[in-house]
């Protein structure tokens, strides 16, 4: 247990900036302070003892606004970033050097008994608000970003996005704790492929549509000449819906 403590103090110094001196990360810091309740409480549960390892992260999460319940496995040099409305589940595993920011949420899907919490591997890094729900496995080196709900397994090496959370792999790149700014956009990246589809179906009617007008009579070409010009104000609808889907996607693609 000590040295889980010591790797969770010097952890904080590596990936917070704002972290001068050991001072200031003891009594400054609610994720550390969590931990170490969370850590005595813990050994406490294994032992068997009743109401105490309950008491102890009670007490934690009135003193510091982290919920970690005593029976969950925390690995070593775990740092839980500001921290406020975490909550950590009773069967949740949370593996080596893991980085988890505030309203995270570790929980279940209901009233199941026994593994009932999601297990995270190692170096993974949880991004504010993101809930990982139910007893699903999310490998190592994978980055949850922030406001994503997480409900099935993820692969190692990979990151995860929206809601329900979609995993966009990395081939096998390690992450980088504190790199927040490349999170990709899946959704405005789908939509844009959805305009470009439909930028290519209307060129193909347009097309179709000229073809069979050199070949019609006079009557088919008034109708062709009608749906052109119905396709003409379609036209101009379609540049105002581009327009603020370009507001939308805020200039991402």
């Amino acid at each position: 247990m000590l040295l889980s403590l010591i790797a969770d103090f010097r952890i904080i110094f590596e990936r917070d900036p704002a972290a001068r001196n050991w001072l200031e990360v003891l009594f400054c810091y609610p994720g550390l302070q969590a931990l170490v309740c969370h850590r005595f409480a813990h050994r406490l549960y294994t032992l068997g003892l009743p109401f105490i390892p309950r008491l102890i992260s009670h007490l934690a999460r009135f003193l510091t606004g982290i919920e970690i319940h005593p029976g969950a496995q925390i690995g070593q040099g775990v740092f839980i970033d500001h921290g406020m409305g975490v909550v950590i589940g009773e069967t949740a595993i949370v593996g080596d050097y893991t980085l988890i920011y505030q309203g995270v949420t570790l929980g279940g899907t209901g009233k199941e008994s026994g593994k009932r919490h999601p297990t995270l591997g190692e170096n993974v890094v949880v991004g504010a608000g993101a809930k990982v729900l139910g007893n699903i496995s999310i490998g190592n080196n994978v980055r949850i970003g922030a406001g994503s709900v997480v409900l099935r397994d993820v692969p190692s090496d990979c990151t995860v996005v929206g809601i329900p959370g979609r995993v966009i792999y990395q081939s096998g790149v390690r992450v980088n704790p504190l790199a927040h700014n490349n999170l990709p956009d899946s959704e405005a990246k789908v939509v844009r492929l959805l305009l470009d589809r439909i930028e290519s179906l209307e060129r193909q009617v347009e097309e179709l549509k000229e073809a069979k007008s050199r070949d019609w009579d006079l009557v088919a070409n008034a109708v062709a000449k009608s749906g052109s010009e119905s396709s003409s104000v379609s036209s101009q609808s379609c540049s105002l819906n581009d327009k603020e889907i370009e507001q939308f996607l805020g200039g991402t693609m």
